[in-house]
């Protein structure tokens, strides 16, 4: 995890035709290779949670290469940005 003083904190809640498309294992390898951490999860009203700490430069690259591959699959993305918790160790993907 990058120096906790500049991290930050993105909820982001994507809509659309993103689960069932292995778009939480997606979002679980790109964390792979970032300096991100936190988790993803399937919503019962048909949405996918996404919650990711790390530098604000990193957490928009990776946004963005999560919006390239599934991209086409994602009609809305509702992110809300805050201060990191640092309660994160890795990226996982929740059930």
């Amino acid at each position: 995890m990058p120096d906790s003083s500049r991290s930050e904190r993105r909820q982001v809640h994507y809509s659309g035709q993103v689960q069932g498309v292995g778009f939480r294992y997606e979002a679980q390898r790109l964390a792979q290779g970032c300096s991100v951490a936190g988790y993803v999860q399937n919503l019962a009203d048909g949405r996918v949670k996404l919650v990711v700490e790390g530098a604000p430069r990193d957490l928009e690259q990776y946004l963005a290469d999560l919006a390239q591959r599934m991209g086409r699959r994602i009609e809305n993305a509702v992110v809300d940005v805050g201060p990191a918790s640092n309660e994160f160790s890795g990226f996982e993907v929740r059930h």
